[in-house]
């Protein structure tokens, strides 16, 4: 819908009929079209990273360039020394900005042991103030896209409780409502589906480390590397951990990190290429290397 509201702005604004074009219909049809047509000479995908492994079997047959943004599994890492009003905001847009229906939602939170009861104490005040309801409504969390996302988070509610984990704060999901409460998760592990699938929906689940080299192995445990959040003071771990999180962006202190100016991708199975900054317009050139003799 986002898509066709674009398309006629651009009309109304003048842009020449053809310039940019959306087509609907069957994806998987179309999809096969602009991977197999050697007149398309570079897709760019954004979506889950299923598809994007699927348009890029396709997309061998020509040897297509391509530029994917796929699924993301960020942790959200809260050390010892952090400002915690600060990673409250910041974990507040970068969880349940959209109803946490972002590639770059916050999926693994991550709280130093030391003030990691005082840390959630603080999250669930917040979360608590959170409106929930229709989306036209002024609320801050509407909806989610539809029944199946539903599911999945139904899904990874009963799996976490199943293995242990602790409600602090919303209900457990209903089947035929599209609206789920926000909800809080605590002692969180690296076995629930929440910390190996992306939930893709308003369900914060939380566990405590005790050691920047634990939280690096932890962080790192997965396919997934398109974003990490980091909240610290120091400046020197922050180098240091920038340095060896297996993701495409970091975001130090800072809940939303993407911008137009700046490069936007992943690492791993998150995608290739960027988006944004002079490294997104490189992926629509080719290098050419020209010799010239005397003439």
């Amino acid at each position: 819908m986002t898509a066709l509201a674009l398309a006629e702005l651009a009309d109304k604004a003048g842009i020449p009929a053809g310039v940019i074009q959306v087509v609907t219909g069957d994806a998987v049809l179309i999809g096969q079209r602009l991977t197999s047509d050697n007149r398309v000479r570079k897709l760019s995908f954004t979506g889950s990273t299923n598809v994007g492994k699927l348009l890029m079997s396709q997309s061998a047959c020509n040897v297509k360039k391509l530029s994917l943004e796929l699924g993301g599994n960020a942790p959200f890492i809260v050390f010892e020394d952090a400002d915690l009003n600060s990673a409250i905001d910041g974990l507040m847009v970068a969880k349940f900005r959209n109803g946490g229906q972002t590639c770059v939602a916050a999926n693994r939170i991550y709280v130093h042991e030391k003030v990691y009861d005082k840390f959630v104490n603080l999250l669930v005040d917040r979360v608590a103030k959170l409106k929930v309801g229709n989306g036209f409504e002024g609320v801050d969390i509407g909806p989610l896209i539809r029944s199946d996302a539903v599911e999945k988070v139904l899904s990874h509610f009963d799996d976490a409780i199943g293995k242990g984990a602790t409600l602090r704060f919303g209900t457990r999901p209903l089947v035929g409502s599209n609206i789920v409460t926000p909800i809080i998760l605590t002692e969180a592990n690296d076995t629930m589906l929440c910390s190996q699938e992306e939930t893709f929906g308003p369900l914060a689940a939380v566990s405590s480390f005790s050691s920047d080299d634990e939280i690096i192995e932890r962080a790192n445990r997965t396919e997934s590397g398109l974003i990490s959040y980091v909240y610290t003071q120091n400046l020197s771990r922050t180098l240091t951990i920038s340095d060896v999180l297996e993701s495409g962006m970091v975001g130090i202190n800072q809940g939303i990190v993407s911008t137009a100016s700046a490069p936007f991708g992943g690492m791993k199975q998150s995608g290739l290429g960027r988006e944004g900054g002079k490294q997104g317009i490189n992926e629509y050139l080719e290098e050419q290397y020209l010799l010239i003799g005397g003439i």
